[in-house]
C-alpha cells in the first residue's frame, strides 16, 4: 500500500503543477492533504502513515532553514547578479569584444559565449542571463546577418551555464540540501563549465568556417575606428573588472582564504562598488536591486517550505523506502542504476524547475547512489549538468522560453532548431564527465 500512496502522491504533485497554482503553494498544500489523508487512515486504523502531526516537524526544519548558514551565499550571489546586471557591464563587454573578434569566423557568436561565461560566473542566475543576452546580443547578431536559429542557440546555451558555473545558486542549494561542502561542489563544477564553454566556441568557429553565410564576418568599416590604447582601454573597463571580481570570489574560496558564505559577502560588495565606479548605483538602483533580490530570496525560501512539508509527509508514507527498494530492484549495475537517475532527472527537467528536483528528488537518490560506492560531489555535479541540458532540450527547455518571451521577432521553430547542436554538445560533456570522474573530483581533491 505505501508504494500506491507514494505514487499518488507524486501523481497529485505533477497534476497541481499544471493548474497555476504557484509551486512552493502546491508542494505545502498536497503535504498536507497527504498528511490529513494518513490521519483519516490511522484513525481508522487501516495504514499508519503520515498524520497531520507529522506537519509539526516542518516547523523545526523551517527554523532550521532560516538559521542555516550555508544558505547566506545564496542571498549575496543573488544581489551580486543583479547588481551586476544594473552596472552595464554587459553592454560594453559585448561592444569590445565586437571590436576584437571582427574579423575571427563566427567571432560576434565566439564573444557572446565569452561575455555568458563572464556573467554566469559573476551572476549564477539562469533566467536573468538568459534574458540579458537575448537583449543586448539577439539585436546585434541579427543586424550583423547571423542567422536567427544559430543566434538563439548560442545565446541559449551561454545564458544555461549560469546554473552550473560557480558561483552557481543551485549549486549552493544542492550543497546545503546534500550535506555537501559548497566549497567542493563550485571547485568541482569548474572544469566541466569550462568544458562546455570551449565545445561551444570551437562548434561556432568550425561551423563559421563551414557555413560563413550562417555567420558573416562583421565589416570593421562599419564600426568606429579605435586605436589600440582606446581598445584596450574599454575592454579593461569592461571585461577585466568583472574578471577580478569573479576572481577575488572563487580564488578566496579555492585558496581557502574565505569561506564561501564570506566570499559571497566579497562578491556583493565588489559588484556594488562596480555598479558605483560605472555611474549607474542611484538610490533608486539600490532599492530596486533590493527588491528584486528580496522577492527572489523569498520564492526560494517558500519553495524550500513548501519542499520540507512535502518530503516530510513523503517520508511518513515510506517514500525514500520505497525509492530506495525501486533502485536496488532494478536488474542493473550500479552504474547502470546511476544512468537511469540521470534520465529521470533529465526529463523531470522539462516539468519541473530546478528547484523542486534539488529539494525533493535529490535527497532521495543522491544518498542511495553514494551507497554505491560513488563520490557525492561528482553526483551532484552529474545531476547539474544534466538539469543544464534539459532546461535548453526542446520541446519544453525553460531556457527557450526565455529567449522567445525576450525577443519577439524569432520563432519557436528557429530558437529549436538552435537549441539542438548545443544540447547535444552538453550531452557529449555529461557523458565525458561521467566516464571521467576526475573532471570533477580532481581540483577539490
Amino acid at each position: 500500500m505505501g508504494e500506491l500512496f507514494v505514487f499518488l502522491l507524486f501523481s497529485s504533485f505533477m497534476l497541481l503543477l499544471f493548474s497555476g497554482f504557484p509551486v512552493a503553494f502546491v508542494l505545502g498544500g498536497v503535504g498536507v492533504l497527504f498528511a490529513s489523508i494518513g490521519s483519516l487512515l490511522t484513525l481508522f486504523e487501516i495504514y499508519d502513515v503520515a498524520e497531520l502531526r507529522t506537519i509539526g516537524f516542518v516547523a523545526n526544519r523551517t527554523f532550521s532553514t532560516i538559521s542555516s548558514y550555508s544558505l547566506i551565499p545564496m542571498s549575496m550571489f543573488i544581489f551580486m547578479g543583479y547588481m551586476l546586471d544594473r552596472s552595464g557591464i554587459a553592454e560594453r563587454l559585448i561592444i569590445a569584444m565586437r571590436r576584437i573578434l571582427g574579423n575571427t569566423p563566427g567571432g560576434l557568436a565566439i564573444a557572446v559565449v565569452l561575455i555568458g561565461v563572464v556573467l554566469a560566473a559573476s551572476t549564477g542566475i539562469i533566467g536573468a542571463s538568459v534574458v540579458l543576452l537575448s537583449t543586448i546580443a539577439l539585436p546585434t547578431m541579427f543586424k550583423a546577418g547571423y542567422a536567427k536559429w544559430i543566434s538563439a542557440g548560442t545565446v541559449g546555451a551561454t545564458g544555461c551555464l549560469g546554473i552550473l558555473m560557480p558561483p552557481s545558486i543551485m549549486l549552493v542549494v544542492m550543497g546545503d540540501q546534500l550535506r555537501i561542502p559548497v566549497g567542493d561542489l563550485f571547485l568541482g563544477a569548474i572544469l566541466p563549465s569550462l568544458l562546455l564553454a570551449t565545445s561551444f566556441v570551437l562548434f561556432l568557429f568550425i561551423y563559421a568556417l563551414l557555413k560563413p553565410s550562417a555567420m558573416p564576418k562583421i565589416d570593421m568599416e562599419e564600426t568606429t575606428p579605435m586605436s589600440r590604447f582606446d581598445i584596450i582601454k574599454d575592454l579593461s573597463g569592461a571585461l577585466f573588472a568583472p574578471l577580478l571580481l569573479v576572481l577575488a570570489v572563487l580564488g578566496s574560496i579555492i585558496a581557502g582564504i574565505a569561506s564561501p558564505t564570506e566570499a559571497s559577502g566579497i562578491g556583493a560588495a565588489g559588484a556594488t562598488f562596480l555598479a558605483w565606479c560605472s555611474g549607474r548605483l542611484k538610490w533608486k538602483d539600490l532599492q530596486e536591486v533590493c527588491n528584486q533580490t528580496g522577492r527572489s530570496v523569498a520564492f526560494l525560501y517558500a519553495l524550500i517550505f513548501g519542499a520540507s512539508c512535502f518530503s516530510v509527509v513523503l517520508r511518513g508514507y515510506g517514500g525514500d523506502e520505497v525509492i530506495e527498494n525501486a533502485l536496488h530492484a532494478l536488474p542493473l549495475s550500479p552504474e547502470g542504476v546511476l544512468f537511469c537517475v540521470i534520465l529521470i532527472v533529465f526529463l523531470l527537467g522539462f516539468f519541473l524547475d530546478w528547484m523542486e528536483i534539488v529539494l525533493i528528488i535529490a535527497p532521495l537518490v543522491v544518498p542511495i547512489l553514494v551507497g554505491f560506492g560513488f563520490d557525492p560531489a561528482w553526483v551532484a555535479i552529474l545531476i547539474a549538468l544534466c538539469l543544464q541540458t534539459s532546461f535548453l532540450t526542446p520541446p519544453v527547455g525553460m531556457a527557450l522560453f526565455y529567449i522567445r518571451s525576450a525577443a519577439s521577432d524569432i520563432s519557436m521553430k528557429e530558437i529549436y532548431r538552435g537549441a539542438i547542436p548545443f544540447v547535444l554538445l552538453q550531452l557529449s560533456v555529461l557523458a565525458l564527465t561521467a566516464f571521467f570522474p576526475a573532471i570533477v573530483t580532481w581540483l577539490p581533491s
